[in-house]
C-alpha cells in the first residue's frame, strides 16, 4: 500500500547553508539539519501559538481568534500542528491568508496525527512550510516531540499558550522560549477548568495575561513591532510631529520611538499615542516598518 507524501519543493537545510533560519542558529541544541516541504522564505520570527491538544471549545475560540488577529497583520504563525490549539491556529493563519510554519516531532513523511495530512498540504500550498529536524521518514517518537518544542519557541518573537493543563508539554515550549529571552503570553482561564490550570500556574509565575483584544495587540506591539488596529476616530495626524519628524529625518527602532513618545506625551499616555500617531502616518503612506524592524519614511516615487 502506497503512502501520501506532501507534495511541494523538499529542502534539506545545514545549519551553515545561507537558507537555515538565523533565529534557530542561536537556541540550545541547534538542529544540524532542517528537513522542510514548502516555501522555506516562510520560516521566519512570528507569534507561536499552542495548547492543550483535549481544547475546550474555550481553548480552540482563543486559538482561532488570537492566531486570526496576528495572521492579518502578516505576523507569521507557528505551531506544531497538534490536535486542539495548534490545528486550529494553523487553519486561521490559512483563512486571514497569511503563511504559517508547522514543525513537526516525526519526520515529514512520517505525518502525526495522519487526520492532518490535508492541512498540511494546505500550508504548503498556501505558501507555508512544514518542517522537522529528523530526516523524512523518522517516526514519530514521543520524546521527539518535546525536543520539537525548542524550534517553535525558537523561531518565534513571542510565545502565546491559549489553555493548558497540568502536567503540559506547553511549559516546555515556555521554558525555551524564556531561555532565548521571548515573551511568554498566556490567555487565563477558569480556576474550575482542568485545562486551565497549568496557563493560569504560568500567569502566576509572571507570563504576561492576554485578556482581551487590546491587550493582545498591545504585546504584538511590544514583541513583533506590530500596532493595534486604529479606533474608529483619527486622533492627531500633525504631518510634523517630532516623532514622524524623526522617522521621516532617519530609521527608529522602537525604544527610540519610545524615548521621544514619553518626551513628548509623558509617561503614561506614551504608548497609546506613539501607536495612533504611527498608524496615521503609515496610512498616509509618510512611514514604514522595514526588515529589520525599525521604521523609517516611504520612499516618494
Amino acid at each position: 500500500m502506497t503512502r501520501d507524501m506532501l507534495k511541494g519543493p523538499r529542502f534539506e537545510l545545514a545549519v551553515s547553508d545561507d537558507l537555515y533560519p538565523e533565529p534557530l542558529r542561536n537556541i540550545a541544541k541547534p538542529p544540524k539539519r532542517l528537513y522542510v516541504i514548502g516555501n522555506v522564505g516562510a520560516m521566519m520570527p512570528g507569534l507561536a501559538v499552542i495548547g492543550a491538544r483535549k481544547a475546550t471549545p474555550y481553548g480552540l475560540s482563543c486559538a482561532r481568534r488570537f492566531a486570526k488577529i496576528a495572521a492579518e497583520k502578516g505576523v507569521v504563525i507557528i505551531s506544531g500542528g497538534a490536535r486542539g490549539c495548534d490545528s486550529e491556529a494553523h487553519r486561521a493563519a490559512l483563512e486571514a491568508g497569511a503563511p504559517t510554519v508547522v514543525f513537526l516531532g516525526g519526520g515529514c513523511d512520517e505525518i502525526y496525527p495522519a487526520e492532518h495530512f490535508g492541512l498540511f498540504q494546505d500550508v504548503i500550498d498556501a505558501g507555508g512550510v512544514v518542517a522537522s529536524e529528523h530526516p523524512w521518514d523518522f517516526a514519530p517518537l514521543p520524546y521527539a516531540f518535546r525536543e520539537r518544542n525548542r524550534l517553535i519557541a525558537g523561531l518565534a518573537d513571542a510565545v502565546l499558550i491559549v489553555e493548558a493543563g497540568l502536567p503540559s508539554g506547553t511549559f516546555s515550549t515556555a521554558d525555551a522560549a524564556l531561555e532565548s529571552g521571548k515573551d511568554v503570553l498566556v490567555v487565563p482561564g477558569s480556576i474550575m477548568s482542568a485545562e486551565s490550570h497549568g496557563s493560569n500556574r504560568l500567569l502566576y509565575q509572571g507570563a504576561t495575561p492576554i485578556v482581551d483584544d487590546e491587550s493582545f495587540e498591545d504585546a504584538l506591539f511590544n514583541s513583533c513591532g506590530v500596532l493595534r488596529r486604529p479606533s474608529g476616530e483619527s486622533p492627531e495626524d500633525e504631518e510634523l510631529h517630532p516623532i514622524i519628524s524623526a522617522i521621516i529625518a532617519a530609521p527608529q527602532t522602537l525604544d527610540d520611538l519610545y524615548a521621544i513618545a514619553e518626551t513628548s506625551f509623558g509617561r503614561e499616555h506614551a504608548r497609546d499615542e506613539l501607536m495612533e500617531l504611527v498608524i496615521d502616518a503609515e496610512a498616509a503612506h509618510l512611514i514604514a516598518r522595514r526588515p529589520d524592524g525599525k521604521w523609517g519614511p516611504v520612499a516618494k516615487a
